[in-house]
């Protein structure tokens, strides 16, 4: 157990120092690169929505291993007794998101998210369990509704070898605080490739204007999938010479993207549906096309209220927005997603893994070049 514990701190330290670097690296909005036209929160990123929580373990050992956890905790209390409103939205079905049915039944989100592999999400549905369980006045839960999505990283990573303990998911939910989202080769951004460059962690948020309701829009995104990169609308895959089926019908543009959707506007499950529609036409603007091998899912949920587990009432009054007042929050989803993907692939770094395969990161000084020839920088 000592051993265990001491691997899980290298691990940590290990993903900390990652995150130190990358946030020097600069995102696109700092090169002035501008994506769509609504103003971001303070910190362009998921936890822009007051109480948003992300935690992330990164683990990198030796060549094989290239993966890791990363958690969304929709508020800081008790998620299970209080529950907040949710919606799933499928793109394409070739994925493992465990618990979608019970979140599409009932429209309700009872446990933090938690991404990973593909292999693993077994192993954080249990690791999910046992932190809900064990949380004072869930002594009596007899059911509990683990969501858990994931990408493939198999090419960088030795996903067989199912390094992802229990430990990881409960420490990535430990770590989860509000602030900063390190992004790229992080949590279960680790081993993902995009577009055939290196993919990852990427978020992105929305404030709406006063006048449009003031509301945030906050993405985050798991990116490892293929197509035809756009930045800014640029062609960047075309002019880089590096897209799915250039040559052969093969399988570069499988993978999935995970998006996860938070705001804070007053939405019922059916409006969150409609939102995480949204997410999907963020991905397509990057050029994504949800290929037959992909499992492209979106997460939406809303922190304007939440449903209590138990009540002796048998209705409930809820102020929800208006459908005509939705279309401000479509553009949010759309524009905050397109980001966070283009952040995933900036942040990200050249990373080789098992089988000595290795991934370059997308060349930042090369897509500026392009920026400028297309006249996209501000």
């Amino acid at each position: 157990m000592k051993l265990v514990l001491l691997f899980s701190v290298i691990l940590s330290v290990v993903g900390g120092l990652l995150s130190s670097s990358m946030k020097a690296q600069p995102r696109p909005r700092e090169l002035n690169i501008k994506i769509g036209v609504l103003p971001t929160g303070k910190l362009n990123a998921i936890t822009d929505v007051a109480g948003v929580k992300v935690g992330q373990v990164t683990l990198v050992q030796g060549q094989d291993v290239r993966t890791g956890v990363t958690a969304i905790l929709p508020h800081d209390g008790n998620v299970f007794q209080q529950k907040v409103p949710a919606a799933v939205y499928v793109g394409n079905g070739f994925g493992k998101l465990a618990g979608s049915s019970q979140v599409e039944e009932l429209g309700t989100l009872e446990t933090p998210i938690i991404l990973t592999n593909t292999l693993s999400v077994p192993t954080a549905a249990d690791a999910l369990l046992d932190w809900t369980l064990g949380q004072a006045g869930n002594e009596n839960a007899r059911s509990a509704n683990p969501v858990v999505g994931e990408t493939n990283d198999g090419y960088l990573n030795d996903i067989r070898g199912r390094h992802v303990k229990k430990e990881h998911v409960l420490e990535a939910i430990k770590k989860a605080q509000s602030g900063a989202v390190a992004e790229g080769n992080v949590g279960a951004g680790t081993g993902t490739v995009a577009f055939g460059w290196k993919g990852g962690i990427g978020t992105s948020s929305r404030k709406l204007p006063e006048k449009l309701g003031g509301y945030t829009v906050g993405i985050l995104v798991q990116s490892n999938f293929g197509g035809v990169l756009q930045i800014n609308g640029v062609p960047v895959g075309e002019e880089l010479g590096q897209y799915s089926f250039k040559e052969t019908l093969d399988k570069s543009s499988d993978g999935s993207c995970m998006m996860i959707v938070a705001t804070d506007a007053p939405l019922d499950a059916r409006n969150l549906k409609r939102l995480a529609k949204r997410a999907i036409m963020g991905l397509a603007r990057t050029g994504g096309i949800a290929s037959n091998g992909s499992g492209d899912y979106v997460i939406a949920f809303s922190t304007a209220y939440r449903i209590p587990h138990d009540t002796d009432q048998p209705t409930a009054a809820v102020t929800l927005l208006h459908n005509d007042y939705m279309s401000p929050l479509f553009l949010a989803a759309i524009e905050a997603t397109e980001e966070a993907i283009v952040n995933s692939l900036f942040m990200a770094t050249t990373s080789e893994g098992t089988q000595g395969h290795k991934i370059q990161e997308l060349s930042r000084e090369k897509v500026m070049e392009l920026m400028k020839k297309y006249g996209r920088v501000n």
